[in-house]
């Protein structure tokens, strides 16, 4: 408020109260602005800063591949296919135990693979080639070198993944001694990933998946050869 006095001389000015209100107000709003700022900024750092975790926690959760893939062959209906591919794994980079609770178990018995009965498994393998894909598939486990005997892949292990495509005919195989002949299914449980469709012959291409409760994903690619032996090594 300007205010006018008389006389020889006239000033005009702004009363202290007046100034400290105004210069109160410029302090309130630029602590809102700042404080706005501050908050988005600290917002955008924390957001950051889980995704970097998120990252190396992927990371130390993958799982990665040792050694050969090897597919073992197997006599269905006369014509040559693959019953079983194996392939060995171990933690990338030292990595988080990643839970390879198995859904089936195998001892080398003619009736392999059985069901694991009660088996929590959260660790899951996909199927897929040119004909068919099947989301959860039959797999067993064994344990190279050091373990623990739990079902944790740690750090230093190295586990061996048995991925089964057909099942033995249990009824000839026990009869017989041998395991001469397979199906795509049995009554020991265990439905063969190709129960419902196409067996793998010489040059088909096919892909599995591991995937843990954590971590990326593990592929494994691989094409027949233009023939099949007992066992091959899958490259």
């Amino acid at each position: 408020m300007f205010r006018t006095f008389t006389g020889q001389s006239s000033e005009r000015g702004i009363t202290g109260l007046e100034t400290a209100i105004i210069l109160i107000a410029f302090v309130v709003v630029a602590s809102v602005f700042a404080f706005t700022v501050l908050s988005t900024g600290i917002f955008a750092s924390e957001r950051s800063k889980e995704t970097i975790f998120a990252g190396i926690q992927e990371t130390k959760s993958s799982l990665e591949p040792r050694g050969a893939v090897v597919a073992y062959k197997a006599d269905r209906g006369g014509t040559d296919t693959i019953y079983k591919v194996s392939f060995i794994v171990s933690n990338a980079v030292g990595g988080e135990p990643v839970d390879l609770t198995a859904p089936y178990t195998a001892d080398g018995a003619l009736t392999d693979p059985d069901v694991s009965s009660g088996a929590e498994y959260k660790t899951v393998v996909s199927y897929n080639d040119q004909n068919q894909f099947m989301g959860d598939v039959p797999w067993t486990v064994s344990w190279l070198g050091n373990s623990n005997e739990d079902a944790l892949l740690e750090e230093g292990e190295k586990a061996e993944i048995s991925v089964w495509l057909l099942i033995r005919d249990t009824t000839q195989a026990i009869s017989s001694g041998t395991a001469t002949s397979y199906w795509t299914a049995d009554s020991n449980g265990a439905n063969g990933i190709l129960s419902s469709g196409t067996i793998l012959e010489k040059n088909d291409k096919f892909s599995l998946t591991l995937s843990p409760p954590d971590g990326a994903t593990l592929n494994i690619e691989r094409n027949l050869p233009p023939r099949l032996d007992a066992i091959m090594d899958l490259k």
